[in-house]
């Protein structure tokens, strides 16, 4: 059995509700050998990732950087897991107000320091959430679950 880690934050309930797509897509019933699970930042921590064989990370954009909570969960788990965890297949999320760039540059420098592995193409929902962002978001998780499922990662 694999597991899957979501980690997000939300402050407004848009990014809640984009990770809850990224959620239903990691826990189709076609998945069967991954355990999910899904945390807000401030709730995770370093016991989640050494528990992890995979990450997906959700944030708003806020002042062109990820959330403070988000930064907050980096923090806090850096040291903690420094050389205890294997590589580990990585997505991100980001609800941008803007392009999401800054937010996007942001992690993957944080990240940058972890063993994560950007495996799929991270999704930015920019401007209202749209029909086309939820799916995206849920083939994120699907893709990623699948992924630990078969073997891949």
């Amino acid at each position: 059995m694999k597991s899957l880690l979501i980690v997000y934050h939300s402050q407004s309930g848009t990014t809640a509700s984009l990770a809850q797509d990224v959620y239903a897509g990691a826990t189709d019933p076609l998945i069967e050998n991954v355990e999910v699970r899904m945390k807000r930042a401030d709730d995770a921590d370093a016991r989640d990732l050494l528990w992890a064989n995979g990450i997906i990370v959700g944030t708003p954009e806020n002042f062109g950087y990820m959330s403070g909570a988000m930064k907050d969960f980096f923090d806090r788990t850096f040291y903690a897991v420094e050389g205890r965890i294997q590589p580990l297949p990585a997505a991100y999320f980001i609800k941008a107000g803007n392009d999401g760039t800054g937010a996007l540059r942001a992690i993957r420098r944080i990240v940058n320091g972890y063993p994560f592995h950007e495996v799929q193409e991270p999704v930015i929902a920019a401007g209202e959430v749209t029909i086309a962002h939820r799916e995206r978001c849920r083939e994120l998780g699907l893709a990623l679950a699948a992924g630990l499922d078969a073997g891949i990662y």
